[in-house]
C-alpha cells in the first residue's frame, strides 16, 4: 500500500474521479494519471488545523487547483493516518477526504457535480453523492445518486438510489476531428 503524500491526495480526489465518462452504468474509468510534477494550489476562506484530532478543516469557497484540473466545494475535511508527523509541518499521511457543498470537480473536458463527496486512501475508493451526481463530458450527461469508484480496479458504479439512472449520449461527441 503506497503512502500518499498531502499533495498528491488532494489531487487524486479530482484527477481520478474525473476518469469516468462513458456509456454504461457500471464501467471501468478512463483512468487519468495523477500528475505528481504538478504544483498544487488550495485556497478557502479559512484553514483550520487540528493536530490532536489528526484533521484540517477548510471551509468557505474551497478550491483545489492542479494543471487544468479543479476541485471546488464550501467544505473539505482532511483526515490523517495516526501517529505520522505533525499536519501543519506537511508530514501528514492522509487516510481520508470529505468534500461537501456544491461539489464541482473539472478537467478540460470532462465535468462533475454533487452534494457531497469522499475518496478512502486506504481502499482506494471515491464516492460522490448528490440529488443529483452528474457526470459531463462534451454532449454525454450521466445521471444518478451515488458514483463509487474502485480505483485499483478501475470499476465505476452510478447508483439510482430508487429512481432511474439517466444516460444522454450524443452521438458526435463520439466522432474524431
Amino acid at each position: 500500500m503506497r503512502a500518499f503524500r498531502y499533495s498528491a491526495c488532494l489531487a487524486a480526489t479530482a484527477l481520478l474521479t474525473l476518469g469516468i465518462a462513458t456509456s454504461h452504468a457500471q464501467t471501468t474509468s478512463t483512468g487519468l494519471a495523477l500528475s505528481n510534477d504538478k504544483p498544487i494550489q488550495i485556497e478557502s476562506d479559512n484553514l483550520e488545523i487540528r493536530e490532536q484530532e489528526k484533521k484540517a478543516l477548510f471551509d468557505g469557497n474551497v478550491k483545489v487547483a492542479q494543471g487544468q484540473m479543479t476541485l471546488e466545494a464550501t467544505h473539505m475535511t482532511v483526515y490523517y493516518k495516526t501517529g505520522t508527523k505533525s499536519i501543519a509541518a506537511g508530514g501528514g499521511d492522509i487516510d481520508r477526504i470529505e468534500v461537501s457543498g456544491s461539489v464541482k470537480l473539472a478537467s478540460a473536458t470532462q465535468k462533475a457535480t454533487a452534494d457531497t463527496g469522499s475518496f478512502n486512501m486506504i481502499s482506494e475508493v471515491l464516492v460522490l453523492n448528490g440529488n443529483p451526481v452528474v457526470l459531463s463530458e462534451g454532449g454525454n450527461v450521466f445521471t444518478g445518486c451515488k458514483l463509487t469508484v474502485q480505483m485499483k480496479s478501475g470499476l465505476a458504479n452510478l447508483g439510482s438510489c430508487g429512481k432511474r439512472v439517466k444516460i444522454l449520449i450524443d452521438p458526435k461527441s463520439n466522432k474524431q476531428n
